[in-house]
């Protein structure tokens, strides 16, 4: 047994890479059995092992794996990376020993065994995030995690330069997910080529005459470079909620046949489903797609549904014509839209979390979707959390002398990533301050996994109830443009301290005493205001 070197374990960093074991498949007759190397819970075990390279292996050869911890199995899909080399992953989410084996149509790698032992996780690391509580989420150690993402759709097919600064961004910046592209992006302000292709092709740029992709064949190194992404944003605690399928295309990758779009699907998963922060997004907009029908992105759930076998979260999003989110395979709302009076009717409707993954942008663009105001774009995350759902930022600031064409590429985060400029992600921090100050966990169980909304609020409230489900912990008011100078606010059974909040300027003053009842409070009579009710 050895361990992999640095092609082998694709160049992945240290805080993806749990435990790898590779063997040559022509090295002995007889079948050699790996031995316990040792990986921590929801990392990544890797197994690698070589074999034929000649046709197209990732056509022609099907490569599985049974990984076995006492009467539980659980079958992993296996893949070609190239250059002769094969690879299973998988994310162990239990301790203790585990074997597997594979299978294969090719001699040389079915058959092939091993053991590995999976110690207790990491500090801090708390597996996948799963939905809690109908409406919430966990990890899945029971740990609440409220999504405070951003969106950079194409910022991994940037330079190498602009990616490490998005990552520093992240480093520093409140959010917890992010949406991105698997595939590269052609849109306004986004001209650029990326540095890696998905597929090999002939020519030397779309639209020209030879230019033709192998849809029949991958390019590893374009897949490499995604993971070693997924790594970083691992390390970062971020979610990676990744666009599986988008319309912003010069290179044919929208209007690709069906079969190629399953076998695309299928490499995805094979490669990318380990990782415990990745989400699937089967499409960013979705019915803007004319080749492809909605039935054709039911059949490409079901093979998520199928093929993932950690479960992680699924949904797709649109630009006028919603999915229907109450199928059962969607585990999750995913809104172009500020309609946050409705929000409450989606998540009694679908019984299921609503993400408000697109609101506009924090910008300057000529465009009506992309020049929101810091404060406004603040505001609006208010009204999704206060409704009992979730929120998403973006931001397209021009620099002011930037050229005043659609056909340039400046450097926008909602695309490209680098360095925000806007004031919303110092705002957005506070909430999440505020919302993760509402949550607990005791003993793996979701006490408050968040904020439930009032269905029928004079002014907008959201609850944090105990585990009962109806002991008040947590109270948050957001009186958005009302201005009251006073309100008698109607508390729930229990003592509540009050406390002042101003979202724009992120300060929390508290109110002396404290509050039973039906509490009369004095207010600033400005717009946009808040305040919090705590259980004493």
């Amino acid at each position: 047994m050895n361990m992999l070197n640095r092609r082998e374990a694709l160049k992945l960093g240290s805080a993806a890479l749990g435990a790898a074991v590779v063997s040559s498949a022509g090295e002995a007759a007889a079948l050699p059995v790996e031995r316990s190397p040792e990986v921590a819970r929801w990392e990544i075990f890797h197994y690698t092992v070589r074999g034929p390279a000649e046709g197209n292996p990732f056509v022609d050869v099907e490569l599985k794996a049974a990984f076995r911890q006492g009467h539980r199995e659980v079958e992993v899909t296996g893949f070609y990376d190239g250059a002769g080399v094969y690879m299973v992953r998988f994310m162990p989410d239990t301790v203790g020993e585990w074997s597997f084996t594979t299978r294969s149509n090719v001699k040389e790698l079915d058959g092939r065994s091993g053991t590995f032992r999976v110690v207790e996780a990491k500090p801090g690391v708390h597996g996948p995030v799963r939905v809690a509580n109908t409406h919430h989420f966990a990890y899945e150690d029971g740990t609440p995690y409220f999504p405070f993402g951003t969106t950079s759709y194409a910022w991994v097919h940037q330079s190498e330069a602009l990616q490490e600064e998005t990552l520093h961004t992240l480093k520093g910046a409140p959010f917890n997910k992010i949406r991105m592209c698997v595939f590269p992006k052609h849109y306004e302000y986004n001209h650029n080529e990326p540095p890696f292709y998905p597929f090999p092709h002939t020519g030397a740029k779309p639209g020209d005459a030879d230019w033709k992709n192998d849809f029949t064949r991958f390019n590893p190194e374009f897949f490499e470079h995604i993971e070693h992404r997924l790594a970083d944003l691992q390390a970062l605690n971020i979610e990676a909620d990744l666009i599986l399928f988008h319309p912003y295309d010069r290179w044919g990758y929208q209007s690709m046949p069906a079969d190629v779009d399953d076998r695309y699907l299928r490499y995805v998963l094979a490669r990318f489903s380990a990782f415990r922060n990745v989400w699937w997004s089967m499409a960013n907009e979705y019915d803007l797609m004319k080749a492809k029908r909605t039935s054709d992105f039911d059949r490409l759930f079901h093979i998520v549904e199928m093929e993932d076998p950690y479960a992680h979260l699924r949904s797709i999003h649109y630009s006028v014509v919603a999915y229907d989110y109450s199928r059962p395979w969607v585990t999750h709302g995913c809104m172009q839209s500020a309609k946050f009076d409705v929000a409450t009717l989606y998540l009694a409707d679908w019984r299921k979390p609503v993400l408000f993954d697109e609101v506009q942008y924090e910008g300057n663009l000529n465009k009506r979707w992309g020049n929101l105001s810091g404060d406004e774009m603040t505001r609006r995350f208010w009204l999704g959390v206060i409704n009992g759902c979730y929120v998403t930022h973006g931001e397209t600031l021009l620099d002011a002398d930037s050229e005043m064409s659609e056909n340039t590429t400046p450097t926008l985060w909602w695309s490209h990533g680098g360095t925000l400029k806007g004031t919303s992600p110092a705002q957005i921090a506070f909430l999440r301050r505020l919302v993760e100050e509402s949550a607990k966990s005791s003993g793996g169980v979701v006490v408050r996994a968040g904020l439930e909304a009032d269905a029928k609020p004079y002014y907008l409230n959201a609850t944090a109830y105990e585990q009962d489900k109806k002991t008040a912990r947590t109270i948050l008011y957001f009186f958005d443009d009302h201005a009251p100078i006073w309100y008698e606010f109607p508390l729930p059974a229990g003592t509540f301290k009050a406390e002042y909040i101003d979202p724009m300027e992120m300060t929390i003053t508290p109110v002396g005493g404290t509050h039973t009842g039906k509490a009369t409070i004095r207010l600033s009579g400005k717009p946009f205001r808040g305040m919090r009710f705590t259980a004493v």
